[in-house]
């Protein structure tokens, strides 16, 4: 399947750690627009315990929001994972809606899922880094 951009030319999807530093780096741009488009049309946001959000348009609303409201908002991957369609990244935020200041936010490590497929993430899951997730995921401490 190829992907066609808003100026018409065609290109092969994007291999999964691809697509999702991309969605890495427009989260950190604050680039609504960009995140919209390596999202799945069914795409699904699970935020925690949180019930899930669906869809590209409810993401992109919740998106806008977040970005209009947390505008310094950053993420930090300290590590990626690939396995086939997953890409697990281990890191962590500043200047999101805890209002902690970056130093103390930076201390509090999260793993973020997601799934892509024909180079669109299907999946951007937020998940405690803890042990419990870590060995439900696979992945070995440290």
């Amino acid at each position: 399947m190829s992907i066609v951009w808003k100026d018409r030319r065609v290109r092969t999807p994007l291999p999964p750690v691809a697509a999702v530093i991309g969605f890495i780096d427009a989260i950190n741009r604050g680039d609504v627009d960009r995140l919209v488009a390596l999202m799945a049309p069914d795409h699904r946001l699970q935020v925690l315990g949180e019930p899930a959000l669906t869809g590209r348009d409810a993401n992109r609303d919740a998106w806008a929001g977040y970005v209009t409201a947390f505008p310094d908002y950053v993420i930090y991957p300290d590590r990626i994972v690939h396995r086939g369609d997953d890409v697990l990244v281990l890191g962590s935020t500043t200047g999101s809606h805890l209002g902690l200041p970056d130093q103390e936010e930076r201390q509090l490590k999260v793993i973020w899922r997601a799934t892509v497929r024909d180079g669109l993430l299907a999946l951007w899951q937020v998940i405690e880094d803890a042990p419990g997730p870590r060995a439900l995921l696979g992945l070995a401490d440290g």
